[in-house]
C-alpha cells in the first residue's frame, strides 16, 4: 500500500465492505464479531478488512479484557474531504457558469430560421 496517507485513505474507501464497516463504527465501537454479523463472511475476512482500515488510519483497535473493539478515527476522512472540497468548488463554479449561459440563451430573443435551415428539399 502507498505511504501517502491520502492514497491509503482512498484505497481503503474503495471497497464497499470497508465503507459499510466504517458506517457501522460511526455508531460506536464494535468487536469483529459485531462487525461481521450483517455480512456473509468469516471473522478472518472481516479482520482482514479491518487491518486495511487500520493501515489507512481509519480504525484504531483497543484492548479491553479479552476482546479488541474497533473504533473509528475520522481524521483521515477529514483530510480526504478537504482534498475533494477543492474539486467541488471547481465543479460548482463550472455549473454556475453553465447555468448563467443557459439562462442567457433562454432569455435571448428568438431569431427567425435562416433560409438554409427551412429549406429541406
Amino acid at each position: 500500500m502507498s505511504s501517502d496517507p491520502l492514497s491509503r485513505t482512498f484505497a481503503a474507501l474503495a471497497d464497499p465492505t470497508r465503507r459499510a464497516l466504517l458506517a457501522r463504527l460511526a455508531q460506536g465501537d464494535a468487536t469483529v464479531k459485531d462487525l461481521a454479523e450483517p455480512f456473509d463472511m468469516t471473522l478472518a475476512a472481516v479482520s482482514k478488512h479491518l487491518r486495511v482500515l487500520e493501515q489507512a488510519g481509519l480504525v484504531e483497535r483497543g484492548r479491553e479484557a479479552q476482546y479488541r473493539p474497533a473504533r473509528l478515527n475520522a481524521r483521515p476522512l477529514a483530510a480526504a474531504a478537504d482534498w475533494t472540497l477543492a474539486y467541488a468548488r471547481f465543479w460548482q463554479g463550472s455549473l454556475d457558469t453553465l447555468d448563467t449561459y443557459l439562462r442567457t440563451l433562454q432569455t435571448a430573443p428568438a431569431t427567425p430560421p435562416t433560409p438554409e435551415e427551412t429549406d429541406h428539399e
